[in-house]
C-alpha cells in the first residue's frame, strides 16, 4: 500500500477508478452495493485515501461472511447493547435522513451487545463496560468475546451515578442505600451500569443482596428514573439526563466512555458507514439539545485501530 505519510489524502472519483483498475460507473456501484467509503461534497464524491486502501484489504477476508445479520448486506441497521437516550435520538435521525433504510435497537446491555456482535445478530455495539483496573473501557471484554480486537468508535462520555427521590433527606453516597427503610431499583447483569453499581457497593462492604429492591431489574435507565419518582423505589442506578428530565437528586459516581464497537470485517457496509457518519460533534450537539450529562468532544474518533 501507500506510504503512511499519504493516507489522509482525499481522492476523486476518476482517481479512485484509476486505483482500483475499474471505471468511473463502477465506484458509484461500490458506493452503494459494497461499502466503498466515501463523502458528498458540493455535490462531488470525494475518498479518503487511507480509509479506501482499507476497504480494499478488508474486502479481501472472506468477504461474503462480512457481516451475516439477516444474511448479508440486505435488511436493517441493527444495533444492539447499552440503552441511552442519545443514541435513541441518533437511531431516530438515521431513520428520518436514510430514506430505504432502517435501523432498529436491541436493548440486551453492553455485554449482550458484544455477544450479539460475536454471533452475527447485530452490526454495531453499543458498550460501557469499565475494565477490572479501572482504567479502560470495552476493549477487555471485546477481546474475551471476540476473535480479534473490533473497530472501537466513540459515542460520548456521560455521567453515570445514583439517581434518588427529590424527598429522601441526608443521602450523600452509596453507603446510605444501606439504611434501613431504603428501597432501591436496579438494571439487570449485563449492563455497565450494573456493573458499575456493583463494584460501588463492594468498595462500601455492602452485600447488593441485602438491600431491599436489589433483585428488581428494569431494562431503561428511563425505567429506573420512573420507579423513583414514583416512589416505588427511593434510588436506583442511572445517568444525569434522566435524573434532571425527572426532577430527581443525582449523586455523581464517575464520567464514563461508551463506545460503538464494530467487526472490522463489515466496518464499510453502506449502513454502518451512514450510521457511523452521524456520530460526529456538530450532529451530536444538535441532538443532545436539552440532554444533561454528556461530554461529546472527540464523539465519532476511532479509538481502534487507532490512525496516526
Amino acid at each position: 500500500m501507500e506510504n503512511r505519510g499519504n493516507r489522509r489524502d482525499l481522492l476523486s472519483t476518476r482517481e479512485v477508478a484509476e486505483f482500483l483498475g475499474v471505471n468511473e460507473k463502477m465506484v458509484y456501484q461500490l458506493i452503494s452495493d459494497k461499502g466503498l467509503p466515501a463523502s458528498k461534497v458540493t455535490g462531488k464524491w470525494i475518498f479518503p485515501r487511507y480509509l479506501v486502501e482499507q476497504w480494499v484489504e478488508n474486502s479481501t477476508l472472506n468477504y461474503p461472511d462480512a457481516v451475516h445479520v439477516n444474511g448479508g448486506s440486505e435488511g436493517p441497521l441493527v444495533v444492539a447493547g447499552s440503552n441511552d437516550l442519545l443514541l435513541e435520538r441518533v437511531l431516530s435521525q438515521f431513520n428520518r435522513t436514510h430514506r430505504g433504510e432502517l435501523a432498529v435497537f436491541g436493548n440486551v446491555g453492553s455485554m449482550g451487545g458484544i455477544q450479539a456482535l460475536k454471533s452475527g445478530r447485530c452490526h454495531i455495539a453499543a458498550s460501557h463496560l469499565v475494565s477490572e483496573d479501572d482504567q479502560e473501557y470495552n476493549f477487555e471484554f471485546a477481546g474475551r468475546e471476540l476473535e480479534r480486537q473490533p473497530v472501537v468508535v466513540n459515542f460520548c462520555h456521560r455521567e453515570q451515578g445514583i439517581l434518588y427521590h427529590p424527598d429522601l433527606k441526608g443521602f450523600t453516597g452509596v453507603a446510605d442505600l444501606a439504611k434501613p427503610g431504603l428501597r432501591i431499583v436496579n438494571r439487570p447483569l449485563a449492563t455497565g451500569t450494573r456493573l458499575l453499581f456493583d463494584r460501588e457497593l463492594a468498595q462500601c462492604g455492602i452485600e447488593g443482596s441485602t438491600l431491599a429492591g436489589y433483585e428488581e431489574e428494569v431494562s431503561r435507565h428511563m425505567d429506573v428514573g420512573l420507579a423513583v419518582l414514583s416512589g416505588r423505589a427511593n434510588a436506583g442506578p442511572g445517568i444525569r439526563t434522566v435524573a434532571d428530565l425527572l426532577g430527581l437528586g443525582f449523586l455523581p459516581l464517575r464520567q464514563e466512555r461508551f463506545d460503538l464497537l464494530v467487526l472490522r470485517e463489515s466496518y464499510f457496509d453502506r449502513r454502518i458507514q451512514g450510521f457511523l457518519g452521524l456520530i460526529q460533534e456538530s450532529t451530536l450537539k444538535r441532538l443532545a439539545k436539552g440532554l444533561s450529562g454528556y461530554v461529546i468532544e472527540g464523539s465519532g474518533q476511532m479509538l481502534f485501530p487507532e490512525h496516526g
